[in-house]
This record gives structure tokens, sequence and C-alpha cells, in this order.
């Protein structure tokens, strides 16, 4: 069957989620992070698109991004194989990284806009990452805060107003956009107990009695899994989600 057309955006702007292949980790240290921010930065100054948000989670990204001299297509292509081709270096991996197909939605109208960024700047607490949005290092969210970086403030600021900006990002919405589908593909309770004893030999209650560095490196792994937040995590483990959210 023929894949179905994108919607294209009369204003050029699109919500983009770009997914690590398989559902794995595309970031896994500080380092990851900040090249792929510096790959968007350099490609940014080349093909002249904007970017009013973002915020790379384990084995996902979140981009808010205005086309600019080329095609969404080709930017987010650009930005993923220099980016693969680092990681694969450094982890000495071959193939590919991304999943084959990045999502994306056309964003038409004012509203739409702040209430998209809002909710891709509260993915890491939904995530269980964090618990305030001024703890998460990998989203755009500072960069609001202190107009700083590479990051087109102005729109969100203009629409939203300065001063009322933080208490709007910081208002709680349950909107799910693009991550719907990642909703459905969530791995309940029992079924996350049973492939962690299948796949590590180890039942998930008995993680917590493993030496400290084992445990750590254990979580970290099931943590990759797509779905898999830190408050499930430490539902099936009995690991409290402060020490899971320190990994």
């Amino acid at each position: 069957m023929p894949r179905r057309a994108r919607k294209q955006s009369s204003t050029r702007i699109y919500h983009v989620m770009l997914r690590g292949i398989n559902k794995q980790a595309i970031f896994k240290d500080d380092e990851d992070n900040k090249k792929f921010l510096y790959f968007i930065k350099d490609h940014k100054d080349v093909c002249e698109f904007d970017i009013y948000g973002y915020c790379l989670m384990v084995n996902h990204v979140h981009l808010l991004i205005k086309e600019g001299e080329e095609k969404l297509d080709q930017i987010i292509k650009r930005i993923g194989i220099r980016y693969a081709y680092w990681y694969n270096k450094k982890y000495s991996r071959c193939g590919h990284l991304f999943q084959d197909r990045y999502r994306s939605e056309a964003v038409e109208s004012e509203s739409y806009f702040i209430t998209v960024l809002r909710y891709i700047h509260q993915n890491p607490i939904k995530a269980g990452l964090c618990k305030s949005l001024d703890e998460y290092k990998w989203s755009s969210y500072k960069n609001y805060l202190k107009n700083s970086g590479n990051i087109n403030t102005k729109i969100a600021l203009d629409l939203i107003g300065v001063n009322e900006f933080d208490k709007y990002m910081n208002d709680i919405s349950s909107c799910t956009y693009l991550d719907k589908t990642l909703e459905s593909e969530k791995i309940s309770d029992t079924a996350l107990s049973l492939e962690i004893e299948k796949q590590y030999s180890i039942k998930a209650t008995m993680i917590k009695n493993e030496p400290k560095e084992s445990m750590k490196k254990l979580l970290r792994s099931i943590l990759e899994t797509n779905g898999v937040s830190t408050r499930q995590l430490s539902r099936v483990t009995g690991i409290s989600t402060g020490i899971i959210w320190k990994l």
C-alpha cells in the first residue's frame, strides 16, 4: 500500500517527531544530546529554517520547525544522516539509527502553535524524567526564559506574553498530539515485568537487590524501551522514582 502523502502546512510550520529504529535509544549521554543540537544549528545556518521549540527524549525527538529554503523532508534527512553517522562511529555500530519515516503534523493556527510548544516542553514531566520544566536540560524551555540559543522565541512570546509564558508552559495539559500513537503502544506493568525477566533473567522486583552499579545499568537499559516511563519502572521494580530519575 502506498504511503499517504503528508499534509502540507500553509504556514510551513510543522510539529515533527523523529524516533529511534526498533524503539532504541538515540541519546545515551550528554555528548549525544549536545551533538544533535549542534547539527540542528549547523544546518539551520545553511538551510535557513526556523526552530521554535525542541525536546530530546531518550529514544525520540520533538521539533517545532518552519521550512526555509529546503523542504521539511530534506531538512530532517540532512540532520538525521549526519547525526546517525556520528553516533554509529562513536558506538561502533552500523545501519539505520532512525525510524525510516518521521512523523509530522501541520501547525496552521496560533492557538495550535502555542499548545504544541507547551506539549513539547512538558514531555519530560509526563515521562517521569523530571518534576518541573526547568529541571530538564534538553528542551527549549530555558531558551525562552533566557531568550538565548538558536531558538526563534518571538512568535510564542508575542502570542503568550513574556510575563505569562512561564505560567502557560507549566499549566499541565492532557493533549497528546503525535505521541497519541505512542500511548497505544505502551506496555502494561505485567507485560513489562515478564519482558524484564525474559530479557535480563531477573525478576523486576529483585533488581533493587543487585549491586548499585549493576542495578543502575539494568534500569538504564530498561528505560530505553519505548513506552517505559520512570513511574512505571518504579511500580514494577519497587525502586523509588527519585533513584531512577537520577540515573
